[in-house]
């Protein structure tokens, strides 16, 4: 902002003959007058958070010099404001957000030229070596800290910043003045704000691209030792780049490699990780705290129930699976941890159609999917016991929620009607007819249609499924509470749930279980996907206990990754499970 008025901060000496303030006849001490009201303003419209004061301080400081007359200098200016705000605020000291922002500025203005500088002796353009000194010098100085919070180190965050940089000014010049016109002229701060978007969602789909890359990052220790490796690590990496910028060759090579790292591609993945196994069936997402589940159903096709509750997270687990064709989402409940992946499944991939529980709660959530499904024209449906479908190698049948006598709700209309039925073949009540990508029948249950329970919440109108795929037979069970899971017990279904292969542990494996269904379902293989150190307690060690007492081969994602479940089930025949990048 101020760069509009006394020009380049990079210009130091020269600041008072760039910017707005000479063009309008404004002199040094008028500039740094009206660019203190500034600088107030936007401390205002901004709020007074510790990168903002930050900022203002350091600003503040360069005017009172600017007014002076005083030779300025930056280092020291940052070098007051933060001695300034400390002394003012002493818990500031304890602050992320500012220890990030000083840090930023700090290598902005110690490091970024020096190296700046030596890529232009050796050939870098030099707006591009201006942008690269100054990305990598923030990332250098600020990964430490950011490992600290997140357990992770970025191998994206230079490229990433360079091409969100050029958007960065204008963001923050059109919004702050949106702020700064609305309560005086709201037709012009509307202008404002669309014209601020363009360049805002351009930085948030940098961001969003760069996170979705396989590579990313690598986990990292989460503590200050670990900070102090990353730092020590980052020291050899600088030494080591300097002199790898003489020999372009090896600068070529470990550039192309590090793009292999962040791409990762399938078949490459696949020769160096083994992962995904050939012949997998089944493969759990580490999403995280949540559900997100494939079932493959052919060359580049697979079923998917539930998105997880990150959009990155399993689009990049279904990349790595090579799926790029949705037959049919199944998002079992509307909980934000199985269905604000959704975007993720929808980015880059051919969705044939959703299928959803009758049970439309969180409502929120529910209109968020239906809208996410109409802006790519996609079907919803809704899924009831009884029904009965097949793709490729795949067949299920669907468990529970019951059937409902009455109307089906605006996310759909009832299974076999409409646009899931295949071309050429009539489609009655309760039929989905083939020979589309679906097929199959859902027939009303044994004892003819029932009313639907009343549901105390969405888990217990969770979608479960009963599964077989070359010759395995897997039960998906949502996030069913055990009264659901007591009345799947008491229903003509249960036959068809002994001794499966492979159970997908209802509600990430918590203390919530039926004891009875455990011991029918008796499975070889328990998978249990939930979120490293969740503050839920997710999974019970009493659920695992009984799981592990039935025979069962427990895996669960915080601890082993994603998992892949393949083989050819039944009594006697082998069942492989592989994490990813390891055998189990």
């Amino acid at each position: 902002l101020l760069a509009l008025l006394i020009g380049p901060p990079g210009l130091a000496r020269l600041t008072e003959r760039r910017g707005l303030a000479p063009r309008l006849g404004l002199s040094l001490r008028a500039t740094a007058l009206f660019a203190g009201a500034l600088t107030l303003g936007f401390v205002l419209v901004c709020r007074p958070d510790p990168s903002v004061l930050r900022a203002a301080v350091c600003g503040a400081i360069a005017l009172l010099a600017l007014a002076t007359g005083r030779r300025r200098s930056l280092v020291p200016a940052l070098a007051t404001a933060v001695l300034l705000l400390v002394l003012y605020d002493p818990w500031l000291a304890r602050g992320y957000g500012f220890l990030l922002s000083v840090l930023a500025t700090g290598a902005l203005l110690v490091l970024a030229p020096g190296w700046s500088e030596g890529l232009r002796r050796r050939g870098v353009p030099p707006r591009l070596a201006e942008a690269l000194g100054a990305a990598a010098a923030a990332q250098a100085v600020c990964a430490p800290v950011v490992a600290v919070l997140s357990a992770r180190v970025s191998l994206v965050a230079v490229p990433c910043n360079l091409l969100a940089e050029a958007a960065v000014a204008p963001a923050t010049v059109l919004g702050f003045a949106a702020l700064a016109t609305a309560p005086v002229a709201m037709p012009l701060a509307e202008l404002l704000a669309w014209g601020a978007s363009w360049p805002t969602r351009w930085i948030a789909g940098v961001a969003r691209a760069g996170a979705a890359l396989p590579g990313a990052g690598v986990d990292w220790p989460g503590t200050w030792p670990g900070a102090l490796l990353l730092a020590a690590v980052t020291v050899a990496v600088v030494l080591a780049g300097r002199r790898l910028v003489r020999r372009p060759w090896w600068c070529g090579l470990f550039g192309a490699l590090l793009l292999l790292a962040l791409v990762r591609p399938a078949p490459l993945t696949r020769v160096v990780t083994g992962w995904p196994p050939p012949g997998w069936r089944y493969a759990m997402c580490d999403v995280g705290q949540g559900d997100a589940t494939v079932l493959a159903a052919g060359a580049g096709a697979g079923v998917v129930v539930d998105a997880g509750p990150d959009p990155a997270a399993v689009d990049r687990c279904l990349r790595q699976l090579g799926i790029s064709r949705v037959p049919l989402l199944v998002l079992t409940h509307f909980h934000a941890d199985h269905v604000a992946g959704l975007p993720g499944v929808l980015r880059g991939r051919e969705v044939a159609a959703i299928e959803t529980t009758g049970f439309e709660e969180p409502r929120q959530e529910a209109e968020f999917v239906r809208r996410e499904a109409a802006g790519r024209h996609i079907p919803v449906t809704r899924a009831v016991a009884g029904e009965e479908r097949r793709t490729g190698p795949l067949s299920w049948r669907v468990l529970w929620p019951p059937a409902d006598t009455g109307p089906p709700t605006a996310a759909g209309p009832p299974p076999g009607t409409g646009p899931l039925a295949g071309p050429g073949v009539p489609a009655g009540p309760g039929v989905l007819a083939g020979p589309g990508p679906l097929a199959g029948a859902a027939p009303p249950p044994p004892n003819g249609p029932v009313a639907a329970p009343e549901f105390d919440g969405p888990n217990d109108a969770s979608v479960a499924l009963l599964v077989r795929t070359g010759g395995l037979r897997l039960l998906l069970l949502g996030d069913l509470e055990p009264p659901d899971q007591q009345a799947l017990l008491r229903s003509p279904e249960a036959a068809g749930m002994a001794g499966v292969d492979v159970l997908k542990v209802a509600h990430h494996g918590s203390a919530y279980q039926d004891p009875e269904l455990i011991r029918l379902v008796a499975p070889r293989v328990a998978l249990i996907s939930c979120g490293t150190g969740n503050p839920y307690g997710h999974p019970a060690p009493s659920t695992v206990a009984a799981l592990r007492a039935g025979g069962a081969l427990v895996l669960r994602t915080d601890r082993d990754g994603a998992l892949a479940v393949g083989g050819a089930g039944g009594a006697g025949r082998e069942v492989r499970v592989t994490r990813d990048g390891a055998s189990g």
